[in-house]
C-alpha cells in the first residue's frame, strides 16, 4: 500500500512512496498531525541522485520496525531539496548550528510548530563506533521530548531565533566597495592551490566554477596576470583530463574523492554542467585553447543527448548509481575494453592512454575510471606512430566504447525540470551559441526559452520552479527568477528578439516586488507570498551554484547599463554593501557576489551594432566580439528601424548605420568612441584601456 508521496511529482518522493514509513509531504497537514498527536516531526531531505540516501532508505526507510518506530511516535516528512531548496537552507542552517556539519540525507528533528531541535545526516540501521544507529537516535530523541518537552520547545525557539539573527545581518550601507576585495580575494584563493593537481584545497575537490570565473576577470583586469592564469589553465586542465570528466560521453561528475580529480561521485547535476560549460567556454575565449573550446562542445553534446526533453526544458540529475551499485555504468576493465574494440593494438593504445590496467583504480572492483595519463605525443613515441595517427584512433576508440556503454543499464534519470538550473544553462548555451556560431546550439535555447517562460508560469503570471509529467507547480523561489533572466537576457544578446529582454525586465521587476527587502537592504530567498517557514531564508554564500542574491544583483547591473533603469542600480549597490563582510573576510565563499561587485566597480562596455543582421558584415563584428573574454559588456544588434522603435535603450540612441555598412558603437562608463564600420578599428576600440574606477563611495 503505497503512503502519501505517491501522488507527488517529484521522482525522489515517489522512490519513497512504497516504503512503509508513513511518508507525509511537507505542508499543513504533516503539522497539523503532529500538533494533534503531540508529537515530534522527522524531517528527512535528500535528493534523487544521493547515493547515502539510497543507503539509508535501503537500510532503514525499507526496515518494518524502524518504519514502525517512526509511524508510533512521529510525523515522518519527507522533502525534495531540489523541488524546495527553501526548506533545506533552513533546516540545513539548523543542523549546523547544532551539530557544525551538514550534508545528505539531512536528518531533522522538530518540534510540531516546526523548530528544530535536534538532527544529523546519515544514520547507520545499527550502532558503529562513534555513530549511533538509527533506532537509538529515535528512541533517545523521543525519551528526551517525552520527558523535557518545555525544555525541548525551548531549545527549538532558541535555535529559530538564532536562525532569524543570522538571516538579517548585514554589514551595513556605509562600506566602501573597492577592488581592495578583489585583490585579497585573489590572496586567500592563491593560498589554497594544488599546483601539483589543480583545484583548491585537498580532497574531496569541487570544480568551484563560481571561483573560476573570479579568477578569469581578474586576470581580465590585471593585465593577464601570470600567476593568476596558471592556476586557472593548471586546474582546468586537470580537471577535464581525470575522471571528474567523463572521457567518453562528456559531462562532469559531481566532485572528485580524491585530489587527483581521478575517481568522481558519478552524479551528473545539470547546474555542475552548465556552470562548468560557462568555465571552459570563457576560458577558451581567453586563452583560444583548442582543447578547452572541446570540453564545452563535448558537454553541451552530452546534455543535448541525455537531458533534452520533448519540450525543450533539460532534466535535472543523473544518478551515481546503476544496478545497485556506484559508477558501475562507467569504469571498465581491460577486458572489456578488448571485447568492444576487437583490435587488441587500439585496446593497448587505448588503456595506455586512459589509466586502463588489470589493478584497476576504482575501490577493489578490478575497473578503472577513464583519465587522461599519457598524451598523444607521449603515445606516438612509445608505440611508434605518428601523432595524427594516435589521435584518429583514440578518437575512433571512444566513439566505439560510447556506443558499446550505451548497452549498459543505465542510471536512474531524474526528469524534473527546475527553473533555476535550466536558467544557468539557457546561459551557458547561448554564450556558447554566440562564441562558437553554433546555429544548432542556438535553435535549442531559442526552444527551451519559449518553454520556460511559456510553461513555467501559473495563469496569473506567476513563475513557478519545476515541472515533471506535464505539470509546473511550486513558486520560484529568487535564484529560478534571477537565474532564468540571466539567461533570457544571454538568448537576446544572441538573437536580438525583443521578446527575451521584455521577459528578463519582467523577472526584474518581480524580483524587487517579491524578494527584495527595502528596510534592510537585502535579498530572500523566497518571495514574500510563499508559504510562511519558522524563518524567511537568505543564502548568501555560493554552494554549488551560484548565491541567488548575487545572481540577482549581477541582472541588475546588466539591465542597467542597456535600459539606463537607474533603480535597477541602486538595489544591486545597496545588496552588494550588505554582504561587504562577506566579500572581505570569506571571498572564497562568495565568488559569484564578487563577479558582481566586479561589474558594479569594474569598466562596462555598451555595445551598439547598427545594421542588417543577416548580412555578412554584421556578422564579423558578432565574430569579432563575441570570440573575446568580456565580461563586462552589454550588446545590442539592431536594424536602424529598430534603433528608432528601441528609444528605450539609451545604447540605441541616435545610432544609424554609415553609408549603408554595418556600424559599431562603443561606449564604455557611457562615454563613447567614433562609430566605426571595420572589424580592425571594432577590435582597437575594445581594447582601448578603460577608464579607470577603483570604488563605489558609500
Amino acid at each position: 500500500m503505497p503512503n502519501r508521496l505517491i501522488n507527488e511529482t517529484s521522482p525522489y518522493l515517489q522512490q519513497h512512496a512504497h516504503n512503509p514509513v508513513d511518508w507525509y509531504p511537507w505542508g499543513q497537514e504533516a503539522l497539523a498531525a503532529a500538533q494533534e498527536r503531540d508529537v515530534p516531526i522527522f524531517l528527512s531531505i535528500g535528493y534523487s541522485s544521493c547515493h547515502w540516501c539510497h543507503v539509508m532508505e535501503r537500510e532503514s526507510f525499507e526496515n518494518q520496525d524502524t518504519a514502525k518506530l517512526l509511524n508510533d511516535n512521529f510525523v515522518s516528512v519527507k522533502v525534495d531539496r531540489e523541488e524546495r531548496p527553501d526548506i533545506d537552507s533552513v533546516y540545513m542552517d539548523a543542523v549546523q548550528a547544532l551539530s557544525g556539519h551538514g550534508g545528505w540525507p539531512l536528518s531533522v528533528f522538530l518540534t510540531p510548530d516546526g523548530s528544530p531541535f535536534f538532527g544529523g545526516t546519515y544514520y547507520p540501521p545499527e550502532d558503529r563506533p562513534g555513530m549511533p544507529g538509527f533506532p537509538r537516535v529515535l528512541t533517545t530523541v523521543l525519551d528526551a521530548y517525552t520527558a523535557r518537552k518545555s525544555e525541548i520547545k525551548q531549545a527549538g525557539q532558541n535555535i529559530v531565533d538564532h536562525l532569524r539573527r543570522a538571516t538579517i545581518a548585514s554589514s551595513g550601507q556605509d562600506s566602501l566597495l573597492s577592488k581592495d576585495l578583489f585583490m585579497e580575494a585573489f590572496a586567500r584563493l592563491s593560498s589554497t592551490f594544488d599546483a601539483a593537481n589543480g583545484g583548491f584545497m585537498a580532497a574531496p575537490k569541487f570544480p568551484q566554477p563560481m571561483l573560476l570565473e573570479f579568477l578569469m576577470r581578474y586576470i581580465s583586469a590585471n593585465d593577464d596576470d601570470s600567476n593568476a592564469r596558471a592556476i586557472l589553465e593548471t586546474t582546468l586542465e586537470h580537471m577535464a583530463a581525470g575522471g571528474l570528466y567523463d572521457q567518453l560521453g562528456g559531462g562532469f561528475h559531481r566532485y572528485s574523492t580524491d585530489a587527483q580529480w581521478l575517481v568522481p561521485h558519478f552524479e551528473k547535476m545539470l547546474y555542475d554542467n552548465a556552470l562548468l560549460i560557462g568555465v571552459y567556454l570563457h576560458a577558451w575565449q581567453l586563452t583560444k585553447r583548442e582543447d578547452f573550446r572541446r570540453v564545452v562542445e563535448e558537454s553541451v553534446d552530452f546534455l543535448l543527448r541525455e537531458k533534452l526533453s520533448p519540450e525543450g526544458g533539460f532534466y535535472s540529475t543523473l544518478d551515481a548509481d546503476s544496478e545497485g551499485e556506484e559508477g558501475k555504468f562507467y569504469v571498465w576493465t581491460p577486458a572489456e575494453i578488448s571485447a568492444a574494440l576487437a583490435d587488441e593494438s587500439a585496446a593497448a593504445l587505448f588503456c595506455g592512454a586512459y589509466g586502463v590496467t588489470e589493478s584497476g583504480n576504482f575501490e577493489d572492483s578490478g575497473s578503472s575510471v577513464l583519465s587522461r595519463v599519457a598524451s598523444d605525443e607521449e603515445l606516438a613515441t612509445k608505440h611508434n606512430m605518428s601523432v595524427e595517427d594516435v589521435h584518429g584512433s583514440l578518437g575512433k576508440s571512444r566513439q566505439t566504447l560510447l556506443e558499446a556503454r550505451e548497452g549498459r543499464i543505465r542510471p536512474f534519470r531524474d526528469e524534473k525540470m527546475l527553473t533555476s538550473w535550466n536558467g544557468l544553462l539557457l546561459r551557458a548555451i547561448a554564450e556558447t551559441a554566440g562564441a562558437l556560431g553554433r546555429e544548432d546550439y542556438r535553435t535549442v535555447v531559442e526552444k527551451q526559452g519559449a518553454f520556460l517562460v511559456e510553461t513555467m508560469r501559473t495563469p496569473e503570471g506567476r513563475l513557478l520552479r519545476t515541472y515533471k509529467d506535464g505539470e509546473a507547480r511550486i513558486p520560484a523561489y529568487l535564484e529560478d527568477h534571477a537565474n532564468l533572466a540571466n539567461g533570457l537576457l544571454s538568448l537576446f544578446e544572441l538573437t536580438f528578439d525583443r521578446r527575451w529582454l521584455d521577459e528578463a525586465v519582467s523577472l526584474a521587476d518581480s524580483i524587487i516586488e517579491l524578494f527584495w527587502d527595502d528596510a534592510d537592504s537585502i535579498f530572500y530567498d523566497i518571495g514574500s507570498d510563499a508559504e510562511s517557514l519558522v524563518v524567511r531564508p537568505r543564502t548568501v554564500l555560493d554552494n554549488a551554484t551560484p548565491s541567488g542574491g548575487a545572481a540577482a544583483a549581477e541582472l541588475l547591473l546588466r539591465l542597467h547599463a542597456l535600459t539606463g533603469n537607474g533603480n535597477y542600480h541602486a538595489i544591486a549597490e545597496r545588496a552588494l554593501r550588505s554582504v561587504h563582510m562577506y566579500m572581505s573576510r570569506y571571498p572564497t565563499a562568495v565568488g559569484h557576489w564578487l563577479a558582481a561587485l566586479d561589474f558594479a566597480i569594474g569598466s562596462t562596455k555598451e555595445i551598439a551594432l547598427i545594421g542588417d543582421r543577416a548580412a555578412d558584415d554584421m556578422s564579423e563584428l558578432l565574430d569579432a566580439l563575441n570570440t573575446r573574454f568580456m565580461p563586462n559588456k552589454i550588446v545590442v544588434a539592431a536594424t536602424p528601424d529598430e534603433a528608432f522603435e528601441w528609444g528605450d535603450l539609451p545604447v540605441l540612441e541616435g545610432r544609424s548605420m554609415i553609408n549603408d555598412t554595418a556600424t559599431a558603437y562603443v561606449c564604455e562608463n557611457y562615454i563613447c568612441m567614433l562609430p566605426v564600420t571595420t572589424v580592425e578599428a571594432f577590435l582597437e576600440q575594445l581594447d582601448a584601456p578603460p577608464p579607470t574606477v577603483q570604488f563605489l563611495a558609500p
